[in-house]
C-alpha cells in the first residue's frame, strides 16, 4: 500500500504555489511546470474522486454520512495507487460520527501545513471567491464554519469543515496526531530554498541542490502570473474579480482592510496569530 501526502491549508494560503514547485522539482525539467498540470490533486474534497471511490454519489447522502465514507475512500485510493500521492486539502482535520479522523493516520505518510497571516488570507480568499471581505472575515472568526457553497448550484467539490481560522490551524498542528510540517507562506517569500528544501525532506524525497535551486526559479511568481495571463488558470473560481495569482507578498491586506475587520480578527484569532509569529507580544501586527 503506497500512502498519501497531504498538502494542507486553510484556502489562499499558499497552497498552489507550493504544488508548483513541487510539480517543477519532481518534473527535473528546463522549463516551468503547466500549473493546469500539477501534482497534489485533485483537491481531497473533489466530488468526482469521493463518487469514483465510495462507489456512491455524494448527491444521494448527508453530510454526515459523506464524513463517515470520506476516511474508507482514502484508504481505497492508498491500495490502488502505484506511488505515493500528494493531495491538497482545505478541510479541517476533523473527525467524522465514528470518531474517525477524516484523513486516517494508518495511509498517511506526511502533512506540509502551509499557513498565512489571516489578515491577508481575508483580502485574498474575498478577491478569489468574488464574496464581499467583511463576509470572508466572519468565516475567519466562526468556530464552525463551512466553505461557502451556492445552494442553486451542485459544487464540484463535497461540503468541507473549515472551522475558524484559528481551530482549522489547531486541528491540523495540534489535534491531528499525524507528522505535520509548518511552513509559513511569509518565509517561503523571503527565504524560499529554505523553506521549499524543507518541504522536500519532510516528504522523504531525494535532495538534490541544483534541481531545488532551478524548481525555484521556474516556480518564480512572475512566471506563474505569466502562464496564467496566457492559457488561463482552471482552479481559478468563476466569481473571482481579479486572477488568482494576484500579487504573491505579504502584507496587503494593510491597503484594503479597515480597522474593525483588522480588529476582529485578531480578536477571534490573537493566541494562534501571536504563536506563528503574526501579532508582537502587545498584540499589534508583525506582517
Amino acid at each position: 500500500m503506497n500512502q498519501i501526502n497531504w498538502l494542507a491549508s486553510y484556502p489562499k494560503s499558499g497552497n498552489t504555489w507550493t504544488r508548483i514547485f513541487l510539480t517543477n522539482y519532481m518534473n527535473a525539467a528546463d522549463q516551468p511546470a503547466d500549473i493546469n498540470h500539477l501534482k497534489g490533486g485533485p483537491i481531497a474534497s473533489d466530488r468526482d474522486l469521493f463518487d469514483r471511490w465510495a462507489g456512491v454519489e455524494a448527491s444521494d447522502l448527508s453530510t454526515q454520512d459523506i464524513e463517515d465514507f470520506r476516511p474508507h475512500v482514502y484508504r481505497q485510493m492508498a491500495l490502488h495507487i502505484a506511488e505515493p500521492l500528494y493531495i491538497k486539502v482545505h478541510d479541517a482535520c476533523t473527525r467524522n460520527s465514528e470518531g474517525e479522523l477524516l484523513f486516517p493516520k494508518d495511509v498517511t505518510a506526511a502533512v506540509i501545513y502551509i499557513i498565512r497571516n489571516p489578515l491577508d488570507v481575508a483580502v485574498s480568499y474575498a478577491h478569489h471567491s468574488g464574496h464581499a471581505v467583511a463576509q470572508i472575515v466572519k468565516l475567519l472568526c466562526e468556530a464552525n464554519a463551512n466553505v461557502i457553497e451556492n445552494p442553486k448550484f451542485l459544487s464540484p467539490q463535497i461540503p468541507q469543515r473549515l472551522l475558524s481560522w484559528s481551530k482549522h490551524v489547531l486541528s491540523w498542528v495540534d489535534e491531528s496526531e499525524l507528522p505535520v510540517t509548518v511552513v509559513r507562506y511569509e518565509d517561503m517569500l523571503t527565504q524560499p530554498e529554505t523553506e521549499f528544501k524543507r518541504i522536500i525532506l519532510s516528504l522523504k524525497l531525494a535532495l538534490d541542490p541544483a534541481r531545488l535551486s532551478k524548481a525555484v526559479e521556474l516556480s518564480a511568481f512572475e512566471t506563474i502570473q505569466k502562464q496564467e495571463n496566457t492559457t488561463g488558470f482552471s482552479e481559478r473560481a468563476m466569481k473571482a474579480d481579479t486572477p488568482f495569482f494576484r500579487q504573491g507578498r505579504s502584507g496587503g491586506w494593510q491597503n484594503e482592510l479597515n480597522s474593525e475587520l483588522v480588529d476582529k480578527i485578531i480578536e477571534a484569532n490573537a493566541d494562534v496569530m501571536r504563536r506563528f509569529g503574526y501579532l508582537d507580544p502587545a498584540g499589534q501586527p508583525l506582517f
